[in-house]
């Protein structure tokens, strides 16, 4: 049967401030807007280094933001004891008044019923900074849910998905560790024709010498991208103008226009991308891309790059992008991408970007840059290693993509009280 749910009868909602200021020496857990986006975990912080006051929260409170409310933010307190909690005001400290409903406020607390409400009512004086009154929260009542013996059963099923997210999450990130370390190797050490890495340089200092880059493979060359670029007939082209490609002659079909923020660790993404119709892109015909050039973002994060293959010939280069075109085969595309998303160029980019505030390049700090050299052959090795563990982090990935897009459903179905969790009588016993 489904039920209505107010949320005046299952949680409190508390302001009790605190000054960390008067508390200089005194540690604090500091859950905060950046720890909750860019960790996920509190701070550890004195109060001297806090500016404001904040509320002080027990553990097992639960932590809604009201800022921004198409973004879900909510957070678990669980306080080992040891310090002191306190979270930002622009959290609502949100109580369960029965303890053992927790689990199922906090996934209620993420459902799309309560978000939808949170947005409507948000307010502020620009879209990017507004804010829904604390108040309003304790007043939502929902008019379908599940029955609340159901309660415990719903937490569980969703709770479980969370912990195989979070477990798929923190092997992508030691896979992303292990790949850093691989680039290391491959771009210090290179692959042999037999398939493996040279020994180390302090096995075999024999197999190395120094370079501009540091020790490369003695076989290794180090040439700045301009003198490459003109020994294989290549160049660089910057994407169109903004008096060239205007953003109302985007549209939902047509040619794919790659702009910065569609390349991600290598990939194209074309969930956001922008479209021509193919007439424009024929005007923008010196703009379009080829199998075997590269793509790279020339301003914002400067090491977004990836190599154009079979399936984004003809698409355009886009406002703010440089196609890196190689003409005859000194250097590899994928090699070229690999190469330049690696410490090896980025540090040379980081002394010499133009701009503060959003770092850029231009055609004459490129063409100074220095990309280390090997064979044509040994450079196919050597992304081909890359290839086989980005196939695996791309897995994994999927698996955390299918895994969100499961518990998105299922909260849509338990959470109205549409769909009854099915329950084992062994489990209903115990």
């Amino acid at each position: 049967m489904i039920e209505s749910i107010s949320l005046s009868e299952l949680v409190d909602v508390r302001r009790h401030l605190i000054d960390p200021r008067l508390y200089p020496k005194e540690t604090f857990y500091y859950y905060s807007m950046p720890a909750f986006d860019e960790y996920g975990q509190p701070e550890v912080v004195l109060g001297s280094q806090i500016d404001s006051s904040k509320f002080i929260i027990e553990s097992d409170a639960l932590l809604i933001s009201k800022l921004n409310p198409r973004i879900k933010r909510v957070w678990r307190v669980q306080n080992d004891g040891l310090l002191r909690s306190i979270c930002s005001t622009e959290f609502v400290d949100v109580v369960p008044k029965n303890l053992q409903t927790t689990d199922f406020l906090f996934q209620l607390l993420l459902s799309d019923n309560i978000y939808r409400i949170l947005e409507r009512n948000a307010e502020g004086t620009t879209n990017s900074h507004v804010r829904y009154k604390p108040s309003l929260l304790v007043n939502i009542t929902l008019d379908s849910g599940p029955e609340k013996q159901d309660w415990p059963y719903i937490a569980n099923a969703l709770s479980s998905l969370d912990r195989q997210i979070e477990q798929t999450e923190t092997l992508i990130a030691k896979y992303q560790q292990i790949k850093a370390g691989l680039m290391q190797d491959l771009f210090t050490r290179g692959v042999t024709p037999d398939g493996h890495l040279r020994p180390t340089r302090t096995q075999a200092p024999h197999l190395y010498k120094d370079s501009l880059l540091g020790w490369i493979p003695k076989e290794w060359e180090v040439k700045r991208l301009g003198v490459i670029l003109k020994e294989c007939g290549g160049y660089l082209q910057t994407g169109p103008f903004g008096s060239q490609l205007h953003a109302h002659e985007y549209e939902h079909e047509g040619v794919p226009v790659v702009m910065p923020q569609d390349i991600n660790d290598g990939v194209i993404s074309i969930d956001q991308i922008a479209r021509i119709v193919e007439r424009k892109a024929e005007e923008l015909f010196r703009h379009r891309m080829r199998v075997g050039d590269v793509v790279i973002a020339r301003r914002g994060e400067l090491s977004r790059a990836a190599a154009i293959d079979d399936s984004h010939e003809g698409w355009l280069c886009g406002t703010g992008c440089f196609v890196l075109r190689l003409g005859r085969n000194a250097l590899h595309s994928d090699f070229a991408a690999c190469v330049y998303r690696h410490d090896l160029i980025q540090r040379q980019i980081a002394g010499v970007a133009v701009g503060t505030t959003m770092p850029s390049l231009n055609n004459t700090v490129m063409e100074r840059l220095f990309f280390p050299l090997c064979d044509p052959e040994e450079q196919l090795r050597i992304t081909e290693r890359l290839d086989n563990f980005d196939q695996l982090l791309w897995f994994t990935q999927s698996r955390v993509s299918k895994l969100r897009q499961q518990k998105q459903g299922l909260m849509q179905d338990l959470l109205t009280g549409r769909v009854r969790v099915k329950v084992a009588e062994s489990e209903k016993t115990a």
